[in-house]
């Protein structure tokens, strides 16, 4: 099992680490990794590992058997051995972005309360779809409170919580489609805003960032139809 060193520092950019396995198709596992694996919406981080008398480009990482996060080659390189010693560095304004992005998607469930039947994170554009029969909103009032929600500059936080907990409070999830992984016996809560009357509390594995006025100034399109029920709306970054 890799320790997943962003789930408690999601601004950690550099980390030393150590080849922990190569798996049989030639993606590198860590003991311990900043690198995020692809799930949740959220792409897998990108980067390189640097050791003595070589490196690797990261394409992407991605989860592997037994809680391993792997990373994979961009290219057919030399890996680092087993037992390696490595300095993990992060494609840091990717990732940054994806933070932004994913924050931004929160509050957008906030400003459309609306069950969520899908979503996708991108560097440049990002989206969720709800179940929404009937269009209940417009793209200006939703606008209007993604600004007012950004510029509250709400401050965010995790804790974790016992597996029974969500079964009492089936309402902290927004996702139709999706549901939080199980097995572990917890689940990670992301909140935003105050603990006592957060403006958003729901399970997340992702990165996020610490304050809503980071996310900055986000444009949103068009509520776009997708099937009988489903209307997407997608958001992109204005810098």
């Amino acid at each position: 099992m890799t320790e997943p060193l962003f789930l408690s520092d999601a601004y950690a950019k550099t980390a030393p680490g150590t080849v922990a396995a190569i798996t049989p198709e030639g993606g590198v596992v860590m003991d311990a990794t900043i690198f995020y694996a692809k799930g949740g919406g959220q792409p897998g981080d990108s980067g390189r590992l640097v050791w003595e008398g070589g490196e690797m480009e990261v394409a992407q990482a991605v989860k592997g058997e037994g809680g391993a996060i792997v990373l994979l080659p961009a290219d057919a390189a030399p890996l680092p051995p087993v037992g390696t010693a490595v300095e993990q560095r992060l494609d840091w304004d990717r990732r940054y972005r994806h933070m932004r992005m994913h924050t931004a998607l929160h509050l957008l469930s906030v400003a459309v309360p609306l069950p969520v039947t899908g979503g996708q994170i991108g560097a440049e554009k990002s989206r969720l779809d709800f179940d929404m029969p009937e269009v209940t909103t417009t793209r200006e009032a939703v606008q209007a409170e993604m600004d007012r929600l950004v510029a509250g500059d709400h401050g965010t936080g995790t804790r974790w919580i016992e597996e029974a907990e969500l079964d009492a409070r089936p309402e902290l999830v927004k996702t139709l489609s999706v549901q939080p992984p199980r097995g572990a016996g917890r689940i990670r809560l992301v909140r935003i805003g105050p603990e006592e009357a957060p403006v958003d509390l729901q399970p997340c594995g992702g990165t996020h960032v610490a304050r809503t006025g980071e996310i900055g100034r986000v444009v949103v399109g068009k509520i776009e139809s997708k099937g009988r029920q489903n209307r997407r709306i997608s958001i992109t970054l204005a810098d």
